[in-house]
């Protein structure tokens, strides 16, 4: 499956309280990269993200998935949009009293009938499909457990699961190692990245350690205070750059 090119045009998004989050936003996602996004708190990641899946509606500018502007779509042809567009949140979102089984197949919400999913009931395709999933992001043996009694690389990785339940072209991941530690946060890039070499599925993906983001990424741009900083490729980034990214006072950490 070829995955979808993202185009982001003088993107721009004014908070009704005045703060400035994107500031003239301008990149070009090709099919196939992973992205990483890196940047502080607070430099416009996570707004981007969800300015790029209509969650938030941008101020002024253009987004181009697949050479479709998404910033003039109707409420249904959102809904139609993002069902190739697979979210892996920081904090997981999921519904922690129901199975890990339950929580992969509402990614096919998007794609059954209303009715079934109120009912909580999916097509036996649907089930097997779900635990193929599982078993791609090594959990199958959890199928039955209450999402709540997973570690939270495990719960990642019942995110991941059910991003590929829409059979995505594009996956947007927003911080998804934030709350881990450093070897779980491995585990959990490592299985997006396969998905990106093998499905070749376009990722875009926001993180905070300039490590991770040389160790996964394609390609690298850096935000501050809501505005592109640097656009390139891993090895493009030195000292010079990291701290116009961090600040002077940054020191760079190593996640081994």
């Amino acid at each position: 499956m070829k995955g979808a090119s993202v185009r982001v045009e003088q993107l721009v998004k004014v908070f009704p309280d005045g703060t400035r989050a994107l500031d003239d936003i301008s990149f070009e996602v090709h099919p196939g990269d992973f992205l990483v996004i890196i940047g502080l708190s607070g430099s416009g990641k996570s707004t981007l993200m969800r300015c790029i899946n209509r969650l938030i509606q941008p101020t002024s500018g253009k987004i181009y998935i697949d050479d479709v502007d998404i910033t003039t779509l109707s409420l249904e042809e959102i809904r139609q949009l993002r069902r190739r567009i697979g979210m892996v949140f920081q904090q997981f979102n999921l519904v922690k009293r129901s199975s890990v089984l339950t929580n992969v197949l509402s990614g096919r919400l998007g794609y059954v009938q209303p009715s079934w999913a109120l009912m909580n009931y999916f097509p036996r395709e649907e089930v097997t499909r779900a635990l193929a999933n599982l078993q791609r992001v090594g959990i199958p043996e959890k199928a039955r457990t209450r999402a709540d009694q997973l570690s939270g690389g495990q719960q990642q990785r019942v995110g991941i699961a059910r991003a590929l339940m829409q059979e995505p072209k594009l996956i947007l991941a927003d911080e998804p190692v934030a709350s881990l530690d450093p070897a779980t946060s491995h585990s959990v890039l490592k299985y997006i990245e396969e998905l990106n070499k093998k499905d070749g599925i376009t990722v875009l993906c926001s993180l905070h350690f300039l490590s991770l983001a040389r160790r996964y990424g394609t390609r690298i741009i850096a935000l501050k205070s809501g505005r592109v900083v640097f656009t390139g490729y891993p090895p493009d980034i030195d000292e010079h750059r990291f701290k116009e990214i961090y600040g002077e006072e940054a020191v760079e950490v190593e996640i081994a």
